[in-house]
């Protein structure tokens, strides 16, 4: 076997030779303990290895420890531990602070360790942070991100949407302390903890299954999130393929134009997840650093002073003053929530859906949901595009599809979109379904999408797969032109 290229000195990672080494089974969250007992978050949502990351870490315990574990297969502990620290030091922070304008709750906490990242391998970090004598846990997100993409698949970890649904201090982008739409924070700050995943956000949820399967595959694979590739415009360049993950709604103008040029240059595009790139944000700096601070007025956007100054109005894509609708990047578009209904095969021999054993008709109970996309040829929609999976759906009374789609462009990039949401909770599902359990997914829904997920990778691997896979579109069998179902 060639040797990995070397990439600013250093070889570039190699995702099998990786995932050989001794995992680590303890890096779960045991005891989480009271909600204050210990929390933080990192000055930067992500960093080069080698380069220092400073925490700021609040505690009522008189000590703590941090432990770095990268996130990978690792023989099925889906964890490494890279690094450990000596005991620290505890210290009480004072509480967050609301801006008055928009209700952005941020924490102005003083520094409590400075992390030396020298060798750690690119990756998906959970720093864990233990309080003294058990008194709690919780986790602080880093991404070491890629030196280099050339010639590999980028796995983009959504921390503005984690941001955005979360409501530590009692805003986020949603809904205030009421539980009101009136109440809810105009902009969202990195300069706070995360209130869901102890700490972790929405990663374990929505993208630690699909980091453990696309590892244990030993493919090409690179890091970086939305925040990087919005500031740099040619940090796609050479990637082979981008992978947005199960939920990854806010997106910058800028993160759209660098992705949609790679797009149209060959990159391939997968979209694991559903209601991708719906919401138009702007970052900005605060006190911590730049890009701290998400901005996303929605529907008040005429009341934004960077809208007032001439920046892009920060609602949704689709909708006036800048209409630019997410199909015309993806193929598919956000079509309701929430839904929970059975994924239908329509198109089983095609490619994708090799090994998965699948008839016309099968259905896989619970796959579509909560949130699902569909195909609109009303509005803009690369083409040729095939429609593999058509589900019906109701939301909220009304009839809809939700629609997994390959589609190719003249570019020679493939698309690939899966139209739920629910697509990479259910790469972990196995067994039974039980009740109350990852949405009732069993393990045929599992295989199926795992199935599926690998042959979906294994081709983005290999570059442009429209140029050796070109679409056959099918559009019409499903949709008239003016986006209506044909009859059936």
């Amino acid at each position: 076997m060639a040797a990995e290229p070397l990439v600013d000195g250093r070889h570039a990672l190699d995702v099998r030779e990786e995932n050989l080494r001794s995992g680590a089974p303890d890096w779960r969250i045991g005891h989480a303990g009271p909600a204050r007992a210990i929390e933080g978050f990192a000055e930067h949502t992500s960093v080069r290895a080698g380069r220092p990351v400073a925490l700021r870490v609040s505690t009522t315990a008189a000590s703590y420890i941090v432990s770095a574990y990268r996130m990978g297969w690792y023989g099925g502990a889906l964890a490494r531990l890279v690094w450990r620290s000596g005991r620290l030091p505890g210290t009480s922070q004072p509480p967050p602070l609301t801006d008055d304008t928009t209700r952005t709750v941020s924490c102005d906490w003083q520094r409590t360790v400075e992390v030396d990242t020298s060798g750690w391998p690119e990756g998906c970090y959970l720093l864990r942070l233990d309080a003294e004598a058990g008194a709690g846990q919780r986790y602080v997100p880093l991404t070491v991100r890629s030196p280099s993409v050339a010639g590999r698949m980028v796995v983009v970890n959504s921390v503005a949407t984690w941001q955005a649904y979360n409501t530590w201090g009692g805003t986020d982008l949603y809904k205030g302390p009421d539980g009101k739409k009136g109440s809810r924070a105009l902009a969202v700050s990195f300069d706070r903890p995360y209130d869901n995943g102890h700490g972790a956000g929405q990663y374990l949820v929505y993208e630690a299954p699909l980091v453990a399967l696309a590892e244990r595959l030993g493919l090409p694979l690179a890091y970086a999130t939305g925040v990087d590739i919005a500031r740099a415009p040619r940090l796609l360049d050479g990637a082979v393929g981008m992978l947005s993950l199960g939920h990854d709604e806010y997106w910058s103008p800028e993160q759209r134009q660098h992705v949609t040029s790679a797009r149209d240059q060959g990159m391939n595009l997968a979209v694991l997840g559903a209601n991708c790139c719906y919401r138009r944000i702007r970052f900005e700096p605060t006190g911590a650093g730049p890009d701290r601070l998400a901005v996303c007025y929605k529907d008040d956007y005429a009341k934004d002073p960077g809208f007032q100054q001439g920046l892009p109005p920060t609602n949704d894509y689709r909708r006036k003053p800048a209409p630019e609708p997410e199909s015309a990047l993806l193929g598919v578009l956000y079509d309701g929530y929430p839904v929970d209904a059975p994924l239908v095969v329509s198109h089983p021999d095609h490619w994708l859906l090799a090994g998965t054993a699948a008839r016309t008709g099968d259905t896989f109970p619970h796959l579509v949901g909560v949130e699902f996309d569909r195909v609109d040829p009303a509005r803009p929609t690369p083409r040729p595009l095939e429609i593999l999976a058509h589900s019906p759906v109701v939301c909220k009374g009304r009839p809809s599809h939700a629609d997994m789609t390959y589609g190719s462009l003249s570019s020679g990039a493939g698309l690939f979109a899966t139209g739920t949401m629910r697509w990479v909770e259910a790469l972990k599902a196995t067994g039974p379904a039980r009740q109350g359990v990852n949405h009732g997914l069993d393990g045929r829904a599992g295989d199926f999408t795992r199935t599926v997920t690998a042959n979906v990778l294994h081709a983005f691997a290999q570059g442009p797969s429209g140029l050796t896979r070109p679409a056959l579109d099918n559009v019409g069998d499903h949709y008239t032109r003016d986006g209506a179902p044909v009859a059936p």
